[in-house]
């Protein structure tokens, strides 16, 4: 296991020398994959509707994958354990494969989201495996620097993704952009075949796997979901309340089983681990709101889907310079970053609720210019102090939790966000996304969408001043 002991700061050629070189490549390959394959999809989708139907389950791509993510995270661990990293690795990416061509043969919405399902159980297990494994194959003085990798891999995402989905979708062909994910994930299976051997990573026995707790959890996530389709605001409401109400029967079973999803104190703003749980979850939900972004620029600006999707992108593009840029920081410095950090959420989803409805602007280029910084600086301001947090879950862990931890890490974060993004759809179509429709009700729905999630960012101001150095 890794040493925990203090040590000097690492610096990035430490992390990519010898063997910490091709352990750095083989985590970083999955989430890459998976990141590619959310951006490929954010930027197609509005094309596929306009194809096969389905505006109303529009955020259900979003919402099913990522559900079925926190489900392939959740098992992540005990799958570790039971068949080692290299199998786990790769059955992973067999199932990921399945329900990518799932995807491509799709001739309709409801096969489209059967496939995003087991696109996003395979993707999650690779997420999870990522972050799981840092802790052990890593010293500790390489954790930040591994874990801005991890992030700096949805950069990649920001590349590829638009690009290969912005084409393809322009070119009427969007079933070829998940065709052309096929080739990468055997070149990736091959990488991982050769470099891991059986359990050489693995960690102790994580135990019983918290069935019930898992099974809440993505209940109270498709009740907010299903409430989404209706056009009453009280359905609307008790699907809110119905999911918020299982989220706190979960907190309550889990912290009284042996067979835990969460590791102890996940749940208390009293300790140290909630408060980094509850803040990392706050600034997700604020990057949930780019599952909307490419339909609000193709519809309310007349963008094309591959301007619109590397627009959408600068979201992660802007967590990735970020993540890269603040890794190396001492402690003093990490803290002060864990405190701004919430600050520039807040700003830049408040200037995009002002700025995304508008149609008016004298100079269009201006508009691109405002849009694609305060897209920018939503993904910047989350990773300013995204590596602090995570290393943070592993410093403050209980003793003998630190895997449950790590693993839980996705959990937290994919939760977060297949939460916000039903919320998304919530919002989003009882402002008038689906009715009345159009220029019209896009705008309606971005300015009600940026606003309201710019409250979570705020809430998170106030709890990193509890964050403790």
């Amino acid at each position: 296991m890794a040493s925990t002991a203090a040590a000097p700061q690492a610096s990035w050629s430490d992390l990519f020398y010898g063997r910490n070189g091709l352990r750095s490549i083989a985590l970083g390959g999955g989430v890459a994959l998976h990141a590619v394959n959310i951006y490929i999809v954010t930027t197609i989708l509005p094309t596929v509707v306009q194809e096969i139907g389905g505006l109303a389950y529009y955020a259900w791509n979003t919402t099913l994958f990522v559900v079925a993510s926190i489900v392939g995270s959740a098992v992540s661990a005990r799958a570790i354990d039971t068949m080692g990293p290299r199998l786990t690795y790769l059955l992973a990416l067999v199932g990921f494969s399945l329900g990518t061509v799932g995807c491509a043969l799709a001739p309709s919405m409801p096969v489209l989201l059967a496939g995003r399902t087991v696109q996003g159980l395979s993707g999650g297990v690779l997420f999870a495996l990522s972050y799981a494994l840092i802790r052990v194959v890593f010293d500790s003085r390489l954790w930040p620097r591994a874990m801005a990798l991890v992030s700096g891999m949805w950069g990649v995402a920001t590349l590829g993704g638009p690009a290969i989905g912005g084409i393809f979708a322009q070119g009427g062909h969007w079933r070829l952009a998940f065709w052309v994910m096929l080739p990468v994930a055997l070149l990736l299976a091959l990488i991982v075949a050769t470099q891991f051997r059986g359990k050489e990573a693995g960690a102790a026995e994580t135990g019983r796997l918290p069935i019930v707790s898992i099974a809440l959890l993505v209940l109270s996530v498709l009740a907010i979901s299903v409430a989404s389709l209706s056009q009453s605001l009280v359905w609307n409401a008790c699907g809110i309340a119905v999911g918020l109400i299982i989220g706190g029967l979960i907190a309550r079973i889990d912290t009284r089983s042996s067979a835990k999803l969460l590791p102890s104190g996940a749940y208390s703003l009293s300790a140290q681990l909630g408060v980094i749980y509850a803040i990392m979850s706050l600034l997700a939900a604020g990057l949930t709101t780019e599952i909307f972004v490419p339909y609000f620029l193709q519809v309310i600006h007349g963008l094309t889907p591959l301007a619109a999707g590397y627009m959408t992108a600068a979201m992660a593009g802007g967590w990735t310079v970020a993540s890269l840029y603040s890794a190396g920081s001492n402690d003093a410095r990490a803290h002060r970053l864990i405190r701004i950090s919430p600050v520039v959420v807040t700003i830049a989803l408040a200037t995009l609720a002002a700025a995304i409805p508008i149609t008016t602007w004298h100079n269009p280029a201006i508009a691109i210019v405002v849009y694609c910084i305060a897209l920018a600086c939503v993904g910047f301001g989350i990773g300013l102090s995204w590596p602090h947090l995570l290393t943070r879950v592993f410093a403050v862990a209980a003793p003998g939790e630190e895997t449950l931890a790590s693993a839980s890490i996705t959990t937290v974060q994919l939760y977060a966000t297949a939460l916000s993004a039903a919320l998304a759809g919530v919002i989003a179509n009882g402002a008038g996304l689906t009715s009345p429709g159009g220029v019209a009700g896009a705008q309606g729905a971005a300015l009600a969408l940026f606003a309201s999630f710019s409250i979570a960012p705020a809430l998170a101001i106030l709890l990193s001043a509890r964050v403790k150095r």
